[in-house]
Protein backbone atom coordinates (compact mmCIF):
# COMPACT_ATOMS: atom_id res chain seq x y z
CA UNK A 1 0.00 0.00 0.00
CA UNK A 2 1.24 3.72 -0.58
CA UNK A 3 1.12 6.64 1.43
CA UNK A 4 -0.51 8.16 -1.47
CA UNK A 5 -4.76 7.14 -1.84
CA UNK A 6 -4.96 8.21 -5.84
CA UNK A 7 -3.35 9.84 -8.93
CA UNK A 8 -5.46 12.85 -10.91
CA UNK A 9 -4.58 12.67 -14.60
CA UNK A 10 -4.46 15.41 -16.96
CA UNK A 11 -5.61 13.84 -20.39
CA UNK A 12 -3.78 15.80 -23.65
CA UNK A 13 -0.31 16.10 -23.17
CA UNK A 14 -0.44 13.89 -20.02
CA UNK A 15 -1.65 10.41 -20.41
CA UNK A 16 -2.68 11.00 -24.36
CA UNK A 17 -1.50 13.62 -27.10
CA UNK A 18 2.06 13.62 -26.72
CA UNK A 19 2.75 17.49 -27.53
CA UNK A 20 -0.68 18.08 -27.39
CA UNK A 21 -1.59 18.79 -30.72
CA UNK A 22 -4.84 17.97 -30.89
CA UNK A 23 -6.44 21.51 -29.52
CA UNK A 24 -4.48 23.70 -30.63
CA UNK A 25 -4.20 23.23 -34.50
CA UNK A 26 -8.11 23.43 -33.87
CA UNK A 27 -7.69 26.87 -32.21
CA UNK A 28 -5.87 27.95 -35.27
CA UNK A 29 -8.26 26.67 -37.79
CA UNK A 30 -11.56 28.27 -35.41
CA UNK A 31 -9.95 31.64 -35.31
CA UNK A 32 -9.72 31.13 -39.31
CA UNK A 33 -13.42 30.91 -39.97
CA UNK A 34 -13.78 34.08 -38.22
CA UNK A 35 -10.90 35.81 -40.41
CA UNK A 36 -8.22 36.11 -37.65
CA UNK A 37 -5.01 34.54 -38.02
CA UNK A 38 -3.48 33.35 -34.65
CA UNK A 39 -0.29 32.04 -34.04
CA UNK A 40 0.45 28.38 -32.82
CA UNK A 41 1.82 29.89 -29.37
CA UNK A 42 -0.88 32.72 -28.91
CA UNK A 43 -3.37 29.09 -29.04
CA UNK A 44 -0.85 27.12 -27.21
CA UNK A 45 -0.72 30.12 -24.40
CA UNK A 46 -4.36 29.47 -22.21
CA UNK A 47 -4.05 25.39 -22.80
CA UNK A 48 -5.28 23.47 -20.10
CA UNK A 49 -7.96 25.71 -19.60
CA UNK A 50 -11.92 25.47 -20.16
CA UNK A 51 -12.06 25.87 -23.92
CA UNK A 52 -14.15 28.36 -23.53
CA UNK A 53 -12.17 30.20 -21.48
CA UNK A 54 -9.18 29.75 -22.97
CA UNK A 55 -10.80 31.27 -26.02
CA UNK A 56 -11.84 34.26 -24.55
CA UNK A 57 -8.40 34.55 -23.22
CA UNK A 58 -7.09 34.50 -26.67
CA UNK A 59 -9.31 37.06 -27.47
CA UNK A 60 -8.10 39.09 -24.73
CA UNK A 61 -4.48 39.13 -26.41
CA UNK A 62 -3.88 42.60 -27.80
CA UNK A 63 -2.77 41.53 -31.24
CA UNK A 64 -6.07 39.48 -31.18
CA UNK A 65 -8.37 41.93 -30.21
CA UNK A 66 -7.22 44.24 -32.54
CA UNK A 67 -7.04 42.09 -35.72
CA UNK A 68 -10.86 41.18 -34.26
CA UNK A 69 -11.94 44.74 -34.18
CA UNK A 70 -10.51 45.69 -37.33
CA UNK A 71 -12.12 42.50 -38.94
CA UNK A 72 -15.77 42.97 -37.27
CA UNK A 73 -15.70 46.67 -36.03
CA UNK A 74 -15.83 45.97 -32.35
CA UNK A 75 -13.51 44.48 -29.40
CA UNK A 76 -14.51 41.13 -29.27
CA UNK A 77 -17.44 40.47 -26.69
CA UNK A 78 -18.09 37.13 -24.53
CA UNK A 79 -21.01 36.04 -27.71
CA UNK A 80 -18.02 36.71 -30.16
CA UNK A 81 -16.50 34.33 -27.72
CA UNK A 82 -19.45 31.72 -27.73
CA UNK A 83 -19.13 32.05 -31.88
CA UNK A 84 -15.75 30.60 -31.80
CA UNK A 85 -16.71 28.17 -29.11
CA UNK A 86 -19.51 27.02 -31.07
CA UNK A 87 -17.00 26.31 -34.20
CA UNK A 88 -14.30 25.26 -32.19
CA UNK A 89 -15.82 22.09 -30.40
CA UNK A 90 -17.42 20.08 -33.22
CA UNK A 91 -14.12 20.78 -35.05
CA UNK A 92 -12.24 19.46 -31.76
CA UNK A 93 -14.29 16.42 -31.62
CA UNK A 94 -13.49 15.39 -35.05
CA UNK A 95 -9.85 15.24 -34.34
CA UNK A 96 -9.45 14.65 -30.62
CA UNK A 97 -9.42 10.49 -30.95
CA UNK A 98 -6.70 11.16 -33.76
CA UNK A 99 -4.25 12.32 -31.38
CA UNK A 100 -5.46 10.02 -28.59
CA UNK A 101 -2.05 7.55 -28.52
CA UNK A 102 -1.15 7.02 -24.74
CA UNK A 103 2.16 8.60 -24.02
CA UNK A 104 5.12 5.96 -23.81
CA UNK A 105 5.32 4.45 -20.65
CA UNK A 106 0.95 5.32 -18.83
CA UNK A 107 0.08 2.02 -18.95
CA UNK A 108 3.17 0.97 -17.02
CA UNK A 109 2.58 3.82 -14.45
CA UNK A 110 -0.99 2.86 -14.26
CA UNK A 111 0.07 -0.72 -13.26
CA UNK A 112 2.27 0.19 -10.86
CA UNK A 113 -0.14 2.44 -9.37
CA UNK A 114 -3.15 -0.45 -9.01
CA UNK A 115 -0.59 -2.55 -7.53
CA UNK A 116 -0.07 -0.02 -4.88
CA UNK A 117 -3.78 -0.29 -4.32
CA UNK A 118 -4.20 3.25 -5.59
CA UNK A 119 -7.21 5.27 -7.71
CA UNK A 120 -7.25 6.52 -10.97
CA UNK A 121 -8.81 9.82 -11.27
CA UNK A 122 -8.90 12.49 -14.32
CA UNK A 123 -9.66 15.92 -14.72
CA UNK A 124 -9.59 17.91 -18.73
CA UNK A 125 -9.79 21.08 -20.02
CA UNK A 126 -12.13 19.21 -22.70
CA UNK A 127 -15.86 18.66 -22.77
CA UNK A 128 -17.51 15.64 -22.08
CA UNK A 129 -18.71 16.16 -26.07
CA UNK A 130 -15.15 15.98 -27.28
CA UNK A 131 -14.09 13.32 -24.28
CA UNK A 132 -16.77 11.00 -25.47
CA UNK A 133 -14.80 10.56 -28.57
CA UNK A 134 -11.46 10.05 -26.47
CA UNK A 135 -12.52 7.70 -23.73
CA UNK A 136 -13.11 4.54 -26.24
CA UNK A 137 -9.72 5.24 -28.17
CA UNK A 138 -7.55 4.78 -24.45
CA UNK A 139 -9.38 2.18 -23.12
CA UNK A 140 -8.89 0.13 -26.37
CA UNK A 141 -5.28 0.90 -25.26
CA UNK A 142 -5.51 -0.50 -21.80
CA UNK A 143 -6.38 3.09 -19.88
CA UNK A 144 -9.55 3.12 -18.44
CA UNK A 145 -9.44 5.41 -15.43
CA UNK A 146 -12.00 5.45 -12.37
CA UNK A 147 -13.66 8.79 -13.41
CA UNK A 148 -13.52 11.79 -15.22
CA UNK A 149 -14.34 15.34 -14.90
CA UNK A 150 -14.61 17.77 -17.81
CA UNK A 151 -14.56 21.52 -17.88
CA UNK A 152 -18.70 21.52 -18.65
CA UNK A 153 -19.45 19.20 -15.65
CA UNK A 154 -19.55 21.86 -13.28
CA UNK A 155 -20.28 25.62 -12.53
CA UNK A 156 -16.34 26.50 -12.19
CA UNK A 157 -13.66 24.77 -13.72
CA UNK A 158 -9.61 25.02 -13.73
CA UNK A 159 -7.62 26.43 -12.25
CA UNK A 160 -10.27 26.20 -9.34
CA UNK A 161 -10.52 23.08 -7.20
CA UNK A 162 -14.25 22.02 -8.04
CA UNK A 163 -12.76 19.32 -10.06
CA UNK A 164 -10.48 17.97 -7.93
CA UNK A 165 -13.22 18.10 -5.07
CA UNK A 166 -15.15 15.55 -7.35
CA UNK A 167 -12.75 13.70 -7.77
CA UNK A 168 -12.66 13.20 -3.92
CA UNK A 169 -16.15 12.15 -3.95
CA UNK A 170 -15.78 9.99 -7.01
CA UNK A 171 -13.39 8.16 -5.93
CA UNK A 172 -14.01 7.81 -2.28
CA UNK A 173 -10.39 9.43 -1.12
CA UNK A 174 -9.28 12.34 1.53
CA UNK A 175 -7.59 13.76 3.27
CA UNK A 176 -6.45 16.44 -0.21
CA UNK A 177 -2.59 15.70 0.63
CA UNK A 178 -3.27 12.20 -0.02
CA UNK A 179 -4.02 12.66 -3.86
CA UNK A 180 -1.65 13.72 -6.70
CA UNK A 181 -2.10 15.92 -9.34
CA UNK A 182 -0.53 15.38 -12.45
CA UNK A 183 -0.48 18.09 -15.51
CA UNK A 184 0.86 19.87 -18.33
CA UNK A 185 -0.25 22.78 -18.08
CA UNK A 186 -0.59 26.02 -15.55
CA UNK A 187 -4.12 25.55 -14.90
CA UNK A 188 -4.58 22.24 -14.46
CA UNK A 189 -1.32 22.11 -11.99
CA UNK A 190 -3.22 25.03 -10.42
CA UNK A 191 -6.47 23.05 -10.06
CA UNK A 192 -4.77 20.59 -7.97
CA UNK A 193 -3.02 23.18 -5.76
CA UNK A 194 -6.20 24.60 -5.15
CA UNK A 195 -7.65 21.53 -3.46
CA UNK A 196 -4.51 21.05 -1.53
CA UNK A 197 -2.91 17.97 -3.58
CA UNK A 198 0.79 16.99 -4.01
CA UNK A 199 1.50 18.41 -7.62
CA UNK A 200 3.74 17.08 -10.27
CA UNK A 201 3.96 18.79 -13.76
CA UNK A 202 5.28 17.00 -16.80
CA UNK A 203 8.41 18.92 -18.48
CA UNK A 204 8.69 17.61 -21.53
CA UNK A 205 5.44 15.43 -23.00
CA UNK A 206 2.74 18.66 -23.00
CA UNK A 207 1.96 21.77 -24.35
CA UNK A 208 4.79 23.56 -23.16
CA UNK A 209 7.72 22.10 -25.39
CA UNK A 210 4.39 21.09 -27.98
CA UNK A 211 6.98 17.89 -29.60
CA UNK A 212 6.64 14.63 -30.62
CA UNK A 213 8.73 12.01 -28.63
CA UNK A 214 10.60 11.21 -31.91
CA UNK A 215 11.17 15.21 -32.27
CA UNK A 216 12.46 14.83 -28.74
CA UNK A 217 15.09 12.11 -29.47
CA UNK A 218 16.92 14.20 -31.90
CA UNK A 219 17.44 16.89 -29.19
CA UNK A 220 20.52 17.30 -27.46
CA UNK A 221 20.93 17.66 -24.41
CA UNK A 222 21.27 20.98 -23.73
CA UNK A 223 18.08 21.56 -25.73
CA UNK A 224 16.10 19.21 -23.44
CA UNK A 225 17.66 20.88 -20.42
CA UNK A 226 16.32 24.19 -21.64
CA UNK A 227 12.51 22.63 -22.36
CA UNK A 228 12.94 21.11 -18.70
CA UNK A 229 13.70 24.76 -17.44
CA UNK A 230 11.48 26.66 -19.57
CA UNK A 231 8.49 24.07 -18.61
CA UNK A 232 9.72 24.12 -14.86
CA UNK A 233 9.55 27.83 -14.64
CA UNK A 234 5.93 27.47 -15.87
CA UNK A 235 4.61 24.93 -13.91
CA UNK A 236 6.56 25.78 -10.57
CA UNK A 237 4.70 29.27 -10.85
CA UNK A 238 1.55 27.46 -10.48
CA UNK A 239 2.53 25.70 -7.78
CA UNK A 240 3.70 22.60 -8.86
CA UNK A 241 5.82 20.87 -6.31
CA UNK A 242 7.81 18.57 -8.25
CA UNK A 243 8.73 18.07 -11.91
CA UNK A 244 9.25 14.79 -14.08
CA UNK A 245 9.62 14.32 -17.68
CA UNK A 246 6.68 12.34 -18.48
CA UNK A 247 4.15 10.01 -16.31
CA UNK A 248 6.83 7.24 -17.34
CA UNK A 249 8.97 8.90 -14.56
CA UNK A 250 5.66 8.81 -11.71
CA UNK A 251 6.60 5.77 -10.42
CA UNK A 252 10.24 6.76 -9.39
CA UNK A 253 8.95 10.26 -8.28
CA UNK A 254 6.40 8.03 -5.64
CA UNK A 255 8.54 5.54 -4.12
CA UNK A 256 11.42 8.58 -3.42
CA UNK A 257 8.32 10.30 -1.49
CA UNK A 258 7.37 7.71 -0.15
CA UNK A 259 11.20 6.70 1.96
CA UNK A 260 10.90 10.53 2.39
Amino acid sequence: MSMFKAVVFDWAGTMVDFGSFAPMGVFVKAFEQFGIPVTIDQARGPMGSAKWDHIRAMMDLPEIAAAWEAKHGAAPTDADVDRVYEVFVPMNEEVAADYADLVPGALDTVAFLRGRGMKIGSTTGYTRSIMERVLPVAAAQGYSPDNLVCSDDLSEGRPGPLGMYKCFVDLGVYPPEAVIKVDDTAPGIAEGRAAGCVTVGLALSGNFVGKTPDELAHCTEAELDAYRAGASEVLRAAGADHMIDTVADLPALIERLERG
